[in-house]
């Protein structure tokens, strides 16, 4: 199975390290696959939970991943890709419920709004000088962020929520600066704080978002900068309430100088209002993404908050990119000027297929997250074996290595595909897989 390579170790972090030292080398090629976890512990002489552990920590470095039936593999990437590529290869004939995409039945045709936006190019071309904000989508971004309750602020558009993000911790950490992110939380977020040369500091959760004790003792101990997800958090589906902002903005209250950046990515697809935090602290962000309600191929994203942290990601913008194609800014906004979505629609479709597969596991003995967006949070005992056993009955999960830090394991299921006849079978797999959870604590 590994040809003349023989792993080696006692302990779960000397046996991963022989393996994570033999990719590196080539001694292991992408595609390999590992031995059943009983064998090489027998082949080593230690207990087979021994052996779990160890790979358990290769699939979380991102070394490893998990194939079903065929077992355990080395990844076809490198080890410093990123979180999503940390994943589970669909069985043929199985179910993806892992990769965290929107229901395409949901997504409103592109053709016409591409076709305006084309057409109001053509009679008035965007030249090098040009605004890099389209009129109708800032006014269109300003009123939606009025209507919320967001202060006011300047607008920009990014290429995305992530780009948003990086260019606004770019705009006022440095490397070394700590980070307060959620935990579970977005795997691209957490990714993407240590590649800057930043240190996340896992902040837990719950259903109303981030533990208000938890935020302030990673302000305390120096965090520079606190994200959080507003609405359809990923992967736990949680949404800070009225009650739960009050709290984390007197938390922030005493932390003036703290970056806040808010990502609201459940824009229109979440019949829950948002809450937002800006304006308690001197520089903010709120993000809106149009991936999940429009379009991840859209990928667009505008922003406001204040008016130094704006002007220095546009600013820096015009450095690189320039500008987001104002072709995609006026698509966008013909999309939301005409209503192509009912966001109401949308976030009940994606409200009963969450709030049965909740209630299914629930009845089941098994506990749940799921308050808002298209994400189920599973906590489970033991990620591998509850991938794994998922997979064999035909349904592909995200193991949750994806987006932890030190909370506890879990697996994240997405609801986009599922219909309502899957609901029992799904969750009778996941009961199966998962045991029961003592708590629905995140945390």
């Amino acid at each position: 199975m590994l040809g003349e390579y023989r792993i080696e170790g006692r302990r779960a972090a000397e046996i991963a390290a022989s393996v994570e030292r033999a990719v590196g080398a080539g001694d292991l090629r992408p595609g390999q696959v590992l031995p059943p976890m009983r064998e090489l512990a027998g082949q080593l002489g230690v207990n087979a939970n021994t052996v779990a552990s160890a790979y358990r920590l290769l699939r979380d470095r991102g070394v490893i991943e998990t194939a079903g039936r065929r077992g355990s593999r080395v990844r076809p990437r490198p080890s410093t890709t990123w979180r999503e590529t940390i994943g589970v290869e669909v069985p043929e004939g199985g179910r993806d419920l892992a990769t965290g995409n929107p229901d395409p039945a949901l997504l409103p045709p592109l053709a016409e709004a591409l076709a305006a936006a084309a057409a109001a190019g053509r009679d008035h071309p965007v030249l090098y000088g040009a605004p890099e904000i389209s009129p109708a989508l800032g006014r269109l971004a300003r009123d939606g962020f009025d209507a919320d309750g967001v202060p006011p602020g300047p607008v920009a558009v990014t290429s995305g929520a992530l780009d948003a993000i990086e260019r606004v911790l770019a705009a006022h950490l440095r490397p070394g600066d700590a980070v307060a992110v959620e935990d579970p939380g977005w795997g691209g977020l957490l990714d993407l704080v240590p590649a800057l040369g930043l240190r996340p500091v896992p902040v837990a959760v719950d259903d109303d978002g981030p533990l208000p004790v938890a935020v302030a003792g990673a302000l305390a101990d120096g965090a520079r900068a606190l994200v959080v997800t507003a609405r359809a958090q990923n992967p736990t589906g949680a949404a800070i309430g009225a009650g739960r902002a009050g709290e984390l903005r007197r938390v922030l209250a005493a932390h003036p100088g703290v970056l806040l950046v808010e990502d609201d990515h459940g824009h229109h697809i979440v019949d829950l209002p948002p809450h937002p935090l800006g304006g308690t602290t001197e520089h903010w962000v709120l993000v809106r993404s149009v991936a999940k309600a429009y379009g991840p191929d859209l990928r667009l994203a505008v922003l406001t908050g204040d008016t130094v942290t704006v002007d220095r990601v546009r600013g820096r913008q015009r450095l690189g990119p320039g500008w987001v194609s104002h072709l995609l800014q006026d698509a966008v906004a013909h999309l939301w000027r005409t209503g192509a979505v009912d966001p109401a629609a949308v976030a009940a479709s994606y409200g009963r297929r969450r709030e049965a597969l909740v209630r299914a596991l629930c009845e089941r003995g098994v506990a749940a997250c799921g308050r808002s967006g298209m994400n189920v949070w599973v906590p489970v005992p033991d990620e591998t074996g509850a991938v794994t056993r998922m997979l064999g009955a035909g349904w592909a999960v995200a193991p949750g290595a994806r987006f932890r830090m030190d909370s506890p394991p879990g697996v994240r299921v997405t609801v986009s595909a599922l219909t309502t006849e899957d609901i029992g079978p799904v969750a009778d797999a996941l009961a199966a897989a998962a045991g029961p959870a003592p708590a629905t604590r995140l945390g």
